[in-house]
């Protein structure tokens, strides 16, 4: 069940399902120099942050970490801060949205990246508009990332291509959405004061 918070802005309404805090797994497969020396396809544990604070953005935070074959973090994988808005059909009943989003990532790398939320399903598909790197990043110059609401899990996965390196898929993931304490207070209104009679 999506809830809409009653501060959420109103443009930003058809992104709501977004809201919340996402983990799970994925596998990660980099470019030729990308990720550092020796690194290689892996599973990688996630963790995305998606909030507003009233004005017409969600605020999107992920961070991400190589798994070892027992699921315990290695290292930090790669991070992320982005600002998503819809641009165009902000309060539309049907049709598609245009989504704009600005990021960068901790290797130095911003992004533009315009797209749509498609009509009638929480699907996302943005393509890069601009490419900006700091010296010494990985090449980059461009990609593509779906998202998905399927089942109440949040899917995604993103595409990369490289000067030489025509575009390809790069990282997938499947996360769940984690509840806040006040949730979770919320669910257990209904349990007995002493907890034993739900175990009889």
């Amino acid at each position: 069940m999506i809830e809409i918070p009653s501060d959420l802005h109103k443009d930003v309404v058809p992104l709501a399902f977004l809201l919340g805090t996402w983990e799970g797994a994925g596998v990660y497969a980099p470019l030729p120099g990308e990720g550092g020396p020796g690194a290689e396809k892996c599973n990688f544990g996630q963790e995305i942050v998606i909030r507003h604070d009233g004005r017409p953005f969600l605020e999107f935070r992920s961070r991400t970490w190589v798994l070892n074959n027992e699921g315990e973090k290695v290292r930090p994988l790669e991070n992320e801060h982005a600002f998503w808005r819809i641009t165009s059909n902000q309060g539309g009943t049907t049709g598609a949205r245009g989504i704009e989003i600005s990021s960068v990532r901790d290797d130095g790398t911003v992004e533009i990246w315009y797209g749509e939320l498609a009509d009638g399903k929480p699907q996302i598909d943005v393509s890069t508009d601009a490419v900006a790197r700091i010296e010494g990043s990985p090449e980059y110059s461009g990609g593509k990332r779906l998202y998905g609401f399927v089942n109440e899990e949040l899917l995604w996965v993103g595409e990369k291509a490289a000067p030489n390196v025509p575009l390809r898929p790069y990282m997938s993931a499947q996360l769940k959405k984690v509840l806040s304490p006040a949730q979770l207070i919320k669910d257990i209104n209904d349990l007995p004061d002493d907890g034993i009679a739900f175990f009889k």
